[in-house]
């Protein structure tokens, strides 16, 4: 018996034949892992409402308060805030991507996955494209709340239809990129807990040491350095030039010139490193 497992586990990774295989394999993963949110809605639905708290709370709470290019009105601030969200909800589903990794350690579910005659990669990629649909669903109706609470789009040309696009497209790119992060981090720890505390600690400093609720403008010297230069306001700032509110940003770091190429290469980066470290994380523990 073992020396059939055994075979039937070096064959694993070719046996899906290359790259078509892989991506096969790669989509059954996600359509499982999909329709297991179809029949648990409580993780989609718990999954919105912390967004939406933030819309409303940053919105009714600090609106009035917080001073966009010399500006206190709530309307300038929820159009400068609304990209921030945006881009915060997307980081914050890694979160849930690693925590959705460890548990299924945990259950021996990757281990069951390991025994098939599939391409090892293919367990981690369809689990993060299937977060990455759950993310996109849960910005659409971010989207409409953001409309609700007064969020308006600067560039009302339908023929910039397409920049709006771009701008969701970014976001879901780095939530992507970051989901990688926190499949890592699901591969690393022992329990569900530790991955959802493991993903927030980094999460945090990432997210409000940025441009997204404030203008950096305010920060001290060495920490504006660093907001400028942190991926997440890359995209944050890409996403506010599409949309046609820019905000106040006079910062001469190159991504804030230069935020829609510098959130691709950002991402891009990303995606590259942490998804090789993770399905070597992945081999190696199945070695």
């Amino acid at each position: 018996m073992s020396a059939v497992t055994d075979t039937v586990r070096r064959g694993a990774p070719v046996a899906g034949g290359g790259i078509s295989g892989s991506i096969r394999d790669s989509l059954v993963v996600a359509r499982r892992n999909l329709l297991r949110m179809a029949r648990i809605p409580e993780m989609v639905i718990f999954g919105l409402l912390q967004p939406i708290m933030f819309v409303v709370l940053f919105t009714y709470v600090f609106g009035g308060s917080m001073n966009i290019g010399g500006s206190f009105d709530k309307a300038t601030y929820t159009n400068f805030l609304m990209a921030g969200i945006f881009a915060q909800t997307v980081t914050f589903a890694t979160a849930g991507a690693g925590a959705g990794i460890a548990d299924d350690m945990h259950k021996g579910l990757i281990d069951r996955f390991r025994s098939l005659p599939m391409a090892r990669g293919a367990v981690l990629t369809g689990r993060t494209l299937a977060d990455l649909v759950q993310t996109a669903i849960t910005l659409a109706v971010l989207a409409l709340v953001g409309w609700l609470v007064g969020w308006r789009v600067g560039v009302p040309d339908p023929t910039n239809v397409g920049k709006v696009l771009g701008a969701f497209g970014l976001m879901l790119l780095l939530g992507y990129a970051f989901t990688w992060v926190g499949a890592l981090i699901g591969l690393s720890v022992r329990t569900p807990e530790a991955a959802t505390s493991g993903g927030l600690v980094w999460l945090f400093p990432v997210t409000f040491i940025s441009n997204a609720f404030v203008d950096t403008s305010n920060m001290t010297p060495w920490l504006r350095h660093v907001a400028d230069w942190n991926p997440f306001s890359a995209t944050v700032q890409a996403a506010r030039e599409l949309f046609g509110s820019p905000g106040v940003s006079n910062s001469s770091a190159w991504p804030m010139e230069n935020p829609v190429w510098a959130s691709l290469i950002y991402s891009i980066i990303i995606i590259v490193v942490f998804r090789t470290l993770a399905v070597r994380k992945y081999r190696s523990a199945s070695a």
